[in-house]
């Protein structure tokens, strides 16, 4: 952990309840990809190479955690949980090729355009893509209109007004000076929104009231941010070798970052007030928000 960043990750029992959530949801995730076997092969291989390399799970487990508050076993959940990571992943494989970040490596691996190449890259995030939403419509109740409002609620989050849109702005910030304002409402778009729909999705789903959603969707936004802010500084102070990707990347492209626009401390006090808001909104949800507490905790004090 940087010494910058002296707040431990907290040890209770959401920390094995989280552990086997994500252990949990690896097979989920594997079993909803098509076979390497099955043709076109080099394709489903890529699909399966962006998709099965790990990670933090962060919205899958935000599903899962935003489930138990609500009662919700995370079986019933495992079609949005998994249908957010692909499309987590398809962003991912898009963000690494040249034409954007042009990244080398991702989570300690090649990226998949140096695994594949770029073509078979950019057709994996889009059937990473599609698939999610198939899993949705084909594993979500028929029947049921709140499945619609599910299906509704992640396609804005990833789309123009969601995490599209943020790397739109993304990438025309590379080289500019821009303010802390545009860099939130950047980020907010980019990372913030698949985040929110991973809390508000479950809500929706088992019919929580107007006013329970808004306090998640308050929840996602500011962990989402927190969770980029706090990105922006293990850019700066990580070890490559936790992260398995390189650090000092946004510097050596000229983009903008919190530390860049308004320094380190004010950066570090940022995410830990996020931090904090974030759980003032879990005070307002009835259920079991151990599990969401401790997330915004890990968010401003991971290592990777």
């Amino acid at each position: 952990m940087s010494p910058l960043l002296p707040h431990s990750i907290p040890v209770t029992d959401s920390t094995q309840e989280i552990a086997g959530w994500r252990k949990r949801f690896e097979p989920v995730l594997g079993e909803y990809l098509p076979a390497e076997s099955r043709d076109p092969s080099l394709l489903h291989s890529a699909m399966r190479y962006a998709s099965l390399a790990g990670g933090k799970r962060i919205r899958p487990v935000l599903v899962y955690s935003a489930g138990k508050a609500l009662g919700m076993p995370p079986k019933s959940l495992d079609p949005i949980a998994a249908s957010i990571e692909f499309i987590h992943a398809y962003s991912l494989i898009h963000d690494d090729l040249p034409a954007m970040d042009d990244d080398d490596l991702r989570r300690g691996r090649p990226t998949c355009h140096k695994a594949f190449d770029e073509a078979t890259a950019i057709l994996a995030g889009d059937a990473l893509q599609a698939l999610a939403f198939e899993v949705l419509a084909r594993e979500l109740p028929r029947a049921n209109s709140k499945s619609l409002d599910v299906i509704h609620t992640i396609a804005s989050a990833c789309g123009s007004v969601g995490m599209a849109g943020g790397q739109v702005l993304d990438l025309s910030a590379v080289g500019r000076k821009i303010s802390e304002s545009e860099l939130t409402t950047m980020h907010q778009l980019k990372t913030g929104a698949l985040i929110r729909a991973s809390v508000t999705t479950p809500g929706i789903m088992s019919g929580a009231d107007k006013e329970t959603i808004s306090h998640f969707s308050s929840y996602g936004d500011c962990i989402g941010l927190a969770f980029q802010v706090h990105d922006d500084i293990l850019d700066v102070t990580g070890n490559s070798a936790v992260i398995g990707k390189s650090t000092l990347a946004d510097v050596a492209l000229n983009k903008p970052t919190f530390p860049s626009i308004i320094g380190m401390e004010k950066s570090i006090k940022r995410a830990r007030d996020l931090r904090d808001e974030a759980i003032s909104h879990l005070q307002h949800i009835e259920g079991d928000i151990s599990a969401l507490t401790w997330l915004a905790d890990y968010v401003v004090s991971r290592d990777r």
